[in-house]
This record gives C-alpha cells, sequence and structure tokens, in this order.
C-alpha cells in the first residue's frame, strides 16, 4: 500500500502590494527523491505562483512556476540535506481588482518522498514482476525508508544527547565558578569591613 501526502486549501486573492505567501512544507532525509504535484482549481483574475525551498540557511530554491493551471503539474527533485521542503503559494488579483471572497482558488497538492515516488506500475511492467513480487518489492522498499529514518532519528537523537551533556558540563563549571567567586568576593567584605571599622576605632 502507498502512501500519499496531500493538502487542499483555498487560497484566496491579494493586491500584488500587499501579498503574504501560504507555505506548506513537508520533511525529507538528505539524497532523498522528493516528487511534489500540484493542481489549481479555477478562478478568474487569479494568478497562482508557486516557490519550493529548502530550510537551510540560504533556503535553496528547489523549484519555481509563476502561473499554476488547473493542469496536473509536476517535479522531481533530490534533496541536498535533510529538513523541510517548503512549498510557498501567492494569489495575485489583476490590476484594478481589489481582494473580496468571491476571489478564491482551491490548491491541492502532494508531496512524495521516497519509495512513494516509484512508480510500481511502470516497474512491474519494464521487470515483468508478478505480483506478489511487485507488493514484496513495495515492502523492501518501504521496510527501506523506515530503516533510514530510524538512522536519521538516532542520528539526532545522538546529536541532541551530546548537546545536552555539553550545556550540562558548562553549567556545572558555571555554577562551580559563581561560587567561589561569591565566596572570594564574601572573604573579601569580611577583611575589609574588619579594616574599615579598625581604622574608625569601633573595634578592637
Amino acid at each position: 500500500m502507498q502512501t500519499a501526502y496531500g493538502i487542499k486549501f483555498e487560497l484566496a486573492g491579494q493586491s500584488s502590494s500587499d501579498v503574504q505567501p501560504l507555505c506548506v512544507s513537508h520533511y525529507a532525509d538528505d539524497e532523498t527523491q522528493v516528487v511534489i504535484k500540484v493542481r489549481v482549481g479555477p478562478g478568474p483574475h487569479q494568478k497562482v505562483s508557486l516557490e519550493v525551498n529548502d530550510d537551510s540557511e540560504h533556503q535553496n530554491q528547489l523549484w519555481r512556476k509563476d502561473t499554476l493551471t488547473q493542469d496536473l503539474q509536476r517535479t522531481t527533485f533530490l534533496t541536498k540535506q535533510a529538513g523541510e521542503v517548503v512549498a510557498c503559494f501567492s494569489n495575485v488579483l489583476e490590476d484594478g481588482y481589489n481582494p473580496d471572497p468571491r476571489y478564491v482558488r482551491i490548491v491541492d497538492i502532494d508531496f512524495d518522498v521516497g519509495a512513494e515516488t516509484i512508480d510500481y506500475a511502470k516497474l512491474a511492467e519494464t521487470e515483468k514482476l508478478r505480483p506478489m513480487e511487485l507488493e514484496l518489492r513495495k515492502l523492501e522498499d518501504l521496510v527501506g525508508d523506515i530503516l533510514e529514518n530510524m538512522e536519521h532519528l538516532q542520528e539526532r537523537e545522538k546529536k541532541m544527547r551530546n548537546t545536552n551533556e555539553s550545556t550540562n558540563e558548562r553549567v556545572q563549571w558555571f555554577s562551580t565558578l559563581t561560587m567561589v567567586v561569591l565566596v572570594a568576593l564574601g572573604v573579601w567584605q569580611i577583611f575589609y569591613l574588619k579594616r574599615f571599622f579598625r581604622k574608625k576605632r569601633l573595634i578592637d
């Protein structure tokens, strides 16, 4: 059984001067194939555009489509690093038209990641696989994806554990230094006050 991650929503038309993109995202591991399929419903006097970036520091652009139509449009790319794949939609009204509840378009977007991007019907035809062999191939690919996700989670857990241990060590050193400074200040204050009171002849 193949899993698909589909999102369907309404995208209101906005003036070109104050467009606020609406973004959706999906996580993907590094060196992973991703297929994005988009279909936009009808809507007069509106132009829907799409920009797909990763969530890296440089926000690398993975795909851009200035005018989306009712036809199914798709793109395939390979991720460079693990992280969120972010798809941002903008719906701009033509000049002379103002935002209105009537101006809205339905957007349907599907993310396929890893084994989900494989066309098993085409694969079965190419490799002449029997139905049972095809199901086994699907299970094999699915298990491979699960193992990769588990390895990624273990790596993240390791990094978080190392970060926590490093933070705890720094906190311990900081606490120790704080105690030493406080004790030193306390001792210094005692000697200073003693000398001060002796000068004033308030104590012997």
